[in-house]
């Protein structure tokens, strides 16, 4: 994704709040599978799969 303006990244809706995230460069060998905006979320989705 080097040189590509900020407003042009990609982006996902997060599986537990539905808020949408922009590509980080953290995840960049892992993109497809990010489901989840923030460490937040992806403990919610825990605690919510057990009811």
């Amino acid at each position: 994704m080097k040189g590509v303006k900020k407003q042009h990244l990609p982006e996902k809706q997060c599986a537990v709040c539905g808020r949408s995230f922009s590509w980080r460069k953290k995840w960049e060998k892992v993109w497809e599978e990010v489901k989840y905006c923030s460490e937040k979320c992806s403990r919610g989705r825990k605690k919510t799969a057990g009811d």
